[in-house]
């Protein structure tokens, strides 16, 4: 029997959140003139699950855009990439989106990056099934600060996916400097990357202020997650899920309107909201093709592949590192 049948999934959490740091954080952003909290903080375990159920909504157009051209396009996508390298899944999540490429790119190892491993544990244990020969690794870190690999990561050149355009909630000087790391951690190898591009506005906004009111769920929730973090007493119900594209920005804006003025507190201080005062809780820029293309060149990266949609909607690139 081939030994690697017995290897189970393996877990190495290097992300140890610091509570003090993380209440200076969300109190600092409260009291910011503009008040705004990170989108980091959309994501406990409710807000985690509020997303995996936007991306199934009408509305929601990137996730099934995406998988369609990552589909009819695979072959070709795989050969740009190359095959028998280590995978490395940013921001994995339920690792579906990496586990279709399987077939296609062959990795000799399949790293599922979060920052939490208890995101990545489940979905790796239903994974091995299915792929009992394929080393995998749950990363448990914080790549949008750093993203230097661990040496539990197969050496040699990679293939970092980072599907979702998720490279949209960065300002594009952070892009850039994310994506410098990126061709670094995956040098001699390739970069496979979604992303979202500039389309007509209402369609934009209709991605993230959905009929059903998931998304202003979503956004709603991260109140809760400060209440837990800072112990805040913002109630949910006076507040507003607010969506709107900036196009000097060409970026999406997802904020919290303020239903009345109020004054929320939290050990240590307090903050007066003015009605219709907002905090400031995602951006999600959208680019040009070339632009990305030229974002891409940069950071530092060589020939660029991408595949699009038949309606221009949506992106996949691939980047010679």
């Amino acid at each position: 029997m081939d030994k690697r049948a017995t290897t189970e999934p393996e877990f190495l959490q290097l992300f140890r959140p610091d509570d003090a740091t993380l209440r200076d954080e969300l109190a600092q952003g409260l009291l910011a003139p503009a008040a705004t909290v990170a989108p980091k903080f959309l994501y406990d375990e409710l807000g985690s699950r509020l997303f995996d159920a936007i991306t199934a909504l009408p509305e929601y157009y990137p996730t099934r855009t995406e998988a369609a051209i990552l589909e009819r396009h695979g072959a070709a996508i795989a050969a740009a990439c190359g095959s028998g390298r280590p995978l490395v899944d940013l921001g994995a999540g339920n690792c579906c989106k990496a586990a279709g490429l399987f077939g296609l790119l062959a990795p000799v190892q399949y790293v599922a990056v979060d920052i939490s491993v208890a995101f990545v544990r489940q979905a790796l244990g239903c994974l091995h099934r299915d792929w009992p020969t394929l080393p995998m690794l749950g990363l448990g870190m914080d790549f949008s600060t750093s993203l230097v690999l661990p040496d539990a990561v197969a050496p040699g050149p990679r293939t970092l996916f980072y599907p979702g355009s998720s490279i949209g909630n960065f300002t594009p000087a952070q892009a850039l400097a994310f994506l410098r790391q990126a061709r670094a951690a995956c040098a001699g190898g390739r970069l496979l990357i979604g992303v979202d591009l500039v389309k007509p506005t209402p369609v934009l906004e209709a991605a993230y202020d959905d009929a059903l009111g998931v998304t202003a769920a979503f956004n709603l929730n991260l109140l809760r997650h400060v209440n837990r973090l800072l112990g805040a007493d913002f109630d949910a119900r006076r507040w507003a899920h607010v969506a709107l594209f900036d196009p000097a920005e060409s970026r999406i804006e997802m904020h919290l309107a303020a239903r009345g003025a109020q004054t929320v507190r939290w050990a240590g201080g307090a903050r007066a909201f003015d009605d219709g005062e907002r905090i400031h809780t995602e951006n999600s820029y959208k680019y040009r093709r070339a632009d990305f293309e030229a974002l891409l060149r940069d950071a530092g990266f060589g020939a660029v592949c991408a595949w699009t949609d038949e309606r221009d909607w949506f992106a996949v690139f691939v980047a010679e590192a």
